[in-house]
Order: structure tokens, then C-alpha cells, then sequence
């Protein structure tokens, strides 16, 4: 499946702070964005490669090399 530009500078970034364990409240916080944000953004990701768990969406990006 093809995921376009991805990962931009800000989903790398959102993805690293989740892998690092940070909490939706600690990854707005860092991005400049509300929780709500996050979670939009988290399940666009998930709908983009395919997955259903956040954890899924890290080994495929962490596979993809996008950590």
C-alpha cells in the first residue's frame, strides 16, 4: 500500500514519542496540538498502513524505518 509523503517531520516526530512511551496529553503537548488531534491523526495513520493496534502501526514503522 502506498502512504504517499509519509512519514512527514511530524509524524516521525509523533511516532518517536510513542515509541519513547509518551502519553496523547505528553505528544500534544511536544506538537503543539490538542489530544484530539493526536488521536485523528494516530487512527489516520492506522487506516493509511493498514493496521488495527497502535502497537501494529509501530512495528510497521519501525519496519519501514520511519523510527
Amino acid at each position: 500500500m502506498s502512504v504517499g509523503d509519509e512519514p512527514t517531520p511530524q509524524t516521525r516526530k509523533l511516532l518517536l514519542l510513542m515509541a519513547a512511551g509518551a502519553t496523547d496529553r505528553t505528544i500534544a503537548r511536544e506538537l503543539g496540538v490538542s489530544e484530539r488531534t493526536i488521536c485523528r491523526r494516530i487512527a489516520r495513520l492506522e487506516l493509511k498502513l493498514g493496521v488495527r493496534t497502535r502497537f501494529q502501526l509501530g512495528v510497521l514503522a519501525a519496519s519501514r524505518d520511519w523510527l
